[in-house]
């Protein structure tokens, strides 16, 4: 098939969709691929790597004109659906929920989307888990860039001139972004504390050498898919009283909670704000979709009573060589397991099929 790879036309996007590596291995399994020039530049993939493992370099027009599976990392603008032949295919993050326009044109132009943010969280789609794959790096960065605006180093320092103490780091939120967060954080000397509404990560947080804030009195959320579901209002009541202390102790402090199709709740209030420490940093990582504090503003730095609110948006962005590896691998696999070098086989019985596929011949399969 010919797979085609475009620019990202997301403001501030890196990443590209398919690394020259895996466009080798594509290749040699009987696949075509082109792609836009310059669209590998950003992740440090130069048009001359692609060309050397066999893809062919083009301008856009001529590669929405001819691409039967068009590969990117966000969602496409409408216009360039527009380009695509009918019933071509489209790989890349969608987010259904909140792109209700673009699911209409897909529909309208007969396009099958498979969308990256949709793959289920079972065991033998985990190497097509692109979600996964770039929260792991998200939760990396968001580390470094807190230790950016802090005014302090993470690890104990015993000089001449007197000790230095450990920074205190909270991150609310287990998941994998979290996850890799407490990982890096504890590498880098700090003391870790985290709170998550499933009591079962518990063991998870210690294992990284975290302590875990336990929310006693409440009932645990109910786990979907893999995500946790939305909480009550009472349990994040009582995750605040539990997590307080540590919340005003705290140098670092990270946020990764997130509810699917839903916005972000709100985990740290102006009022909670005002009694963190002076010189403190919130690094809030579900900024996009409305905050886990109530003072974050998008793709902005926000000081409040000398406390740095940190809203940037794709974490994953500022580590493109990486993140375009990991992603371009998890396209590769899901590609090797929907389609062989000719064809898609559209099993809508599948559950990786039917949890991914959100158009198909005309029809919007799911939201």
């Amino acid at each position: 098939m010919n797979l085609s790879i475009i620019k990202e036309i997301r403001p501030g996007e890196n990443r590209v969709a398919l690394t020259p590596n895996v466009c080798a291995q594509l290749i040699k399994y009987g696949h075509q691929v082109q792609l836009e020039s310059g669209a590998g530049y950003a992740s440090n993939f130069s048009d001359e790597m692609y060309l050397a493992v066999g893809c062919k370099v083009s301008n856009q027009t001529e590669i929405l004109k001819s691409a039967e599976v068009l590969l990117m990392v966000n969602p496409p603008a409408k216009e360039l659906i527009q380009q695509m032949p009918e019933q071509a295919v489209l790989i890349s993050f969608l987010y259904a929920n909140n792109n209700s326009e673009l699911i209409e044109v897909l529909t309208q132009k007969k396009i099958s989307a498979f969308s990256m943010d949709a793959i289920p969280r079972i065991s033998k789609a985990q190497n097509m888990d692109a979600l996964s794959s770039q929260a792991n790096l998200a939760g990396y960065k968001a580390v470094i860039t807190g230790a950016d605006y802090l005014g302090k180093i993470f690890p104990l320092l015993m000089t001449a001139a007197g000790t230095v103490t450990p920074a205190k780091v909270l991150i609310y939120g287990a998941g994998v972004a979290g996850l890799q967060a407490i990982a890096t954080a504890k590498r880098l000397g700090a003391i870790v504390e985290c709170t998550d509404v499933r009591p079962e990560t518990k063991e998870q947080i210690e294992s990284l050498g975290g302590k875990f804030i336990e929310v006693k009195g409440a009932d645990a959320a109910k786990v979907e898919g893999g995500y946790a579901k939305e909480v009550s209002a009472d349990y994040l009541q009582k995750q605040k009283e539990a997590v307080n202390k540590s919340l005003f102790q705290a140098d670092l402090v990270i946020t990764t909670a997130l509810v699917m199709g839903k916005k972000a709740p709100v985990l740290i209030t102006a009022e909670q704000v005002k009694q963190m420490k002076l010189g403190a940093v919130i690094v809030d990582m579900a900024v996009e979709q409305g905050g886990n504090c109530e003072l974050s503003q998008l793709d902005k730095v926000v000081v409040e009573n000398g406390v740095s609110i940190v809203g940037k948006s794709n974490l994953p962005s500022l580590l493109p060589q990486n993140a375009s590896e990991l992603y371009a691998k998890n396209i590769q696999n899901l590609l090797m397991y929907l389609a062989d070098a000719n064809q898609f086989h559209f099993d809508l019985n599948d559950e990786i099929t039917k949890g991914t596929l959100i158009t198909h011949n005309g029809t919007q399969l799911k939201a």
